[in-house]
């Protein structure tokens, strides 16, 4: 079922999104060289918690985790851990945040130190892409026209998007319809409503698109170990155009 969300509702997803935004401020002026993602996720539960929200993710089919934290060739789902991140590695972390029931969700990756060009063009991509989803989310346009807008312009960079994880309706819960991919065909699926919340949530591929699971039953990673990146951000569908309730400002 897909739940339309009253203004009221949305802003008060926009201030679990504030939460959740500053999150990803402070974290990017920690990530350095020598860090290990188990500092990032003692930081971010110490830090939702000082703000009177919660990681909602924490307990969810039972993942035991503040944030996923997924290095290098790790799409999605990486767990924290207390090996160090090198000079050139990137990271996504990404969590979603409760406040007082209202969620948020929203992934980063962030490069560790000084990284290739080869990682930069990775990563600016991913970060276009996102936005060019999101533009197509107004009301009365298809579920496949987001999808189509990421997909054509990540391939024209030479650049792979992965099918197998995709964005979705955020609230009540943590996942809700509708599903949406970040691949397919203009004017196809499901058409957007005002009050619609949802995730755009791009994850592109130096190489092939196609994923393997890690033994955890959680992480997923590239299957011939390119790098992978990831940005995402939760909003919602108004009669004015996507409203961002997770944008973390100008440097966004």
């Amino acid at each position: 079922m897909i739940t339309l969300k009253s203004r009221r509702e949305i802003d008060e997803m926009k201030a679990a999104g504030k939460i959740l935004a500053d999150t990803h401020k402070e974290l990017k002026k920690i990530i350095k060289p020598g860090i290990t993602s188990w500092d990032l996720e003692v930081f971010t539960d110490e830090f939702l918690r000082k703000n009177g929200a919660t990681p909602e993710q924490k307990g969810f089919e039972g993942y035991e985790y503040a944030i996923c934290a997924s290095i290098n060739d790790e799409i999605c789902h990486g767990f924290p851990r207390k090996q160090k991140l090198n000079q050139g590695d990137i990271i996504t972390v990404d969590m979603v945040v409760n406040y007082h029931g209202a969620l948020a969700d929203s992934a980063w990756t962030y490069a560790v130190g000084e990284v290739s060009d080869e990682v930069k063009h990775l990563m600016d991509v991913t970060h276009k892409a996102l936005y060019l989803g999101i533009e197509q989310a107004q009301v009365g346009a298809r579920v496949g026209d987001i999808g189509h807008a990421i997909q054509t312009y990540v391939e024209s960079e030479n650049l792979a998007v992965v099918r197998e994880f995709i964005g979705h309706g955020v609230g009540p819960t943590l996942h809700e319809k509708p599903d949406i991919p970040h691949y397919g065909k203009a004017g196809k699926g499901l058409r957007l409503k005002e009050g619609m919340v949802i995730t755009v949530e791009p994850m592109v591929n130096m190489g092939a698109w196609k994923a393997k699971m890690d033994d955890n039953g959680w992480t997923a990673r590239t299957v011939d170990g390119s790098l992978s990146a990831q940005y995402e951000h939760t909003f919602a569908i108004t009669k004015d155009g996507p409203e961002i309730l997770t944008y973390q400002g100008e440097n966004d």
